[in-house]
């Protein structure tokens, strides 16, 4: 699950103005890198409870349909190539009911290439109305990702998979206000941004694509950390988080002095 803000007390009142249009944040890829599922996703929507504030709100406000093949269209395009094998995904289906926390992802009982994303309308509800359409596009992105991405059977560190989520967030343009790059007093897989800006600070150290690479090196057999790295990125992640610091300290620096 992703980060989330800090709730308000009281649900603001529900918007009826007209869903907003998905903005184009991406220039067009090129043939070779633009990517669409083998077979397109059979995308789905269930709402519990239609008298809700969060559901109403999610419906006044968003194109249930557009948001959904907007995070499908990110999270393949950022993770894969025309050449690379995807995940067999075969449907979709967004829950909108009320529960805990913010938002989950789980494969069906009887089929676990058909997932589900639960969203929770409480959440939805609490989110301040100037940023409820842009955060429930983010958290939609991020439980998307997980629908595609690849885990190592399963012994994949969990930071590292949620930070990957949010870095493909954070990539497609939904990243919040509140996210910051943080270094101190945290590890490198502590997970959701924290991890996913350091995966961008590897993009942009080791080379373009490397988040791309590291998805598809948790494609098969098991993860273990130090052949891993260094077959990715060329060192340990001890190392590379090392580097991370570093860099973020000498930004911090120049900040103060301008």
């Amino acid at each position: 699950m992703p980060s989330s803000p800090q709730p308000t007390n009281q649900p603001e009142p529900v918007s009826h103005n007209q869903p907003e249009p998905i903005p184009d944040r991406t220039s067009p890829p090129s043939t070779d890198q633009h990517i669409k599922p083998a077979r397109k996703p059979l995308l789905r929507l269930e709402a519990r409870d239609l008298s809700t504030l969060g559901v109403q709100s999610f419906l006044s406000l968003v194109n249930a349909a557009a948001v959904l093949e907007d995070a499908v269209h990110h999270t393949l395009d950022l993770l894969y190539t025309a050449h690379t094998p995807i995940p067999p995904t075969r449907s979709i289906t967004l829950v909108l009911r009320s529960m805990d926390g913010v938002a989950y992802t789980t494969g069906s009982d009887l089929d676990n290439d058909h997932k589900e994303i639960h969203l929770s309308t409480d959440y939805v509800a609490a989110i301040p109305s100037a940023h409820r359409a842009n955060e429930i596009r983010g958290v939609l992105v991020h439980e998307m990702v997980h629908c595609w991405q690849w885990n190592a059977g399963g012994t994949a560190p969990g930071g590292l998979i949620e930070g990957i989520a949010d870095w493909v967030r954070l990539k497609a343009g939904y990243a919040p206000g509140h996210w910051k790059r943080v270094w101190k007093d945290c590890k490198w897989d502590d997970g959701y941004e924290k991890t996913g800006y350091f995966l961008d600070f590897l993009e942009s150290e080791v080379g373009e694509g490397t988040v791309r690479k590291i998805n598809g090196s948790l494609q098969e057999g098991r993860y273990h950390e130090e052949r891993f790295w260094k077959d990715c990125c060329g060192h340990s992640v001890g190392k590379l988080w090392e580097k991370y610091g570093e860099c973020m300290k000498k930004e911090s620096k120049l900040a103060d002095e301008a």
